[in-house]
């Protein structure tokens, strides 16, 4: 498919697993791929393998991505390279954040009654402050170029769970669905739409195994028996995967995907204890 052939998209956090699928799919879609990152390395390493083509579908793309090095906490870096994009370009299109917070981050998954406050800030911090930051100063070039664009957030399934000592993330996974539908109230009559990807777990990045090692060593529950607790809520026999969350991610930054602006879009191949 080439449904965002010619489109210019940026991806924020790209030396992650999550971002890093999105962007291969962007490339493999028709995009214009330009990759970010604090790792300006990793950058790089993604921007080639997109360039070359090879791996597998959910490594690697066959359009083209140029890496650059940019903090998506630090808004003077990100408006000079968005501003850098639009001067090259004429346009911007699409703006996707892949920022997360690791388990380390977090201070590990102290009690609500024992979590300091700078633990509970930490990734509201992170991911909403990063989320605004992107979000805010890609729309203000998208309406200056009158690009028509998307912007594309991320959040987890932690907004809609009941999961004991996680309040800090959880708090900033519902603040991103918040943002998300305040923006595209906002950035609507400017022809931009704002939807928000709440991705399930997704077993085969690193996040996620690290978060169920850390939580059985502190239970003392085998991880297989915490893999199953997760999976007994699946509806289907199969879960998601990062290459259907860069495929979707691509649909909703397609001209088709006007459809679910402003809504959470829910990458998890449906949960019984997900409403």
């Amino acid at each position: 498919m080439q449904d965002l052939k010619d489109k210019v998209a940026v991806v924020f956090a790209a030396s992650g697993e999550i971002a890093g699928a999105v962007a291969s799919s962007f490339a493999r879609n028709g995009a214009k791929v330009y990759v970010t990152a604090r790792n300006e390395a990793a950058a790089k390493s993604l921007a080639e393998k997109i360039n070359a083509g090879s791996g597998n579908a959910e490594a690697a793309g066959s359009g083209h991505a140029e890496a650059a090095k940019v903090d998506a906490q630090n808004e003077p870096e990100i408006d000079s390279f968005l501003k850098k994009v639009v001067k090259d370009n004429g346009r911007l299109d699409i703006v996707f954040n892949g920022i997360g917070a690791s388990y380390e981050e977090m201070g590990g998954r102290p009690p609500t009654t024992q979590a300091t406050f700078e633990q509970f800030m930490a990734p509201m911090q992170k991911i909403v402050g990063s989320q605004f930051l992107t979000s805010r100063i890609a729309a203000k070039y998208m309406i200056q170029t009158r690009s028509a664009g998307t912007i594309l957030l991320l959040t987890a399934a932690l907004s809609k769970s009941k999961f004991p000592n996680l309040a800090g993330i959880t708090a900033a996974s519902c603040a991103v669905e918040g943002l998300t539908r305040v923006m595209a109230a906002e950035f609507g009559p400017d022809d931009i739409k704002v939807t928000c990807i709440c991705s399930g777990a997704l077993m085969e990045t690193k996040r996620i195994s690290g978060w169920i090692d850390a939580a059985a060593k502190q239970y003392g529950t085998p991880v297989e028996q915490m893999i199953a607790q997760y999976k007994a809520f699946d509806i289907l026999k199969t879960g998601p995967t990062l290459n259907a969350l860069g495929e979707t991610a691509a649909f909703l930054a397609s001209d088709a995907g006007i459809v679910l602006n402003s809504h959470i879009v829910d990458v998890d191949c449906g949960k019984l204890n997900v409403l």
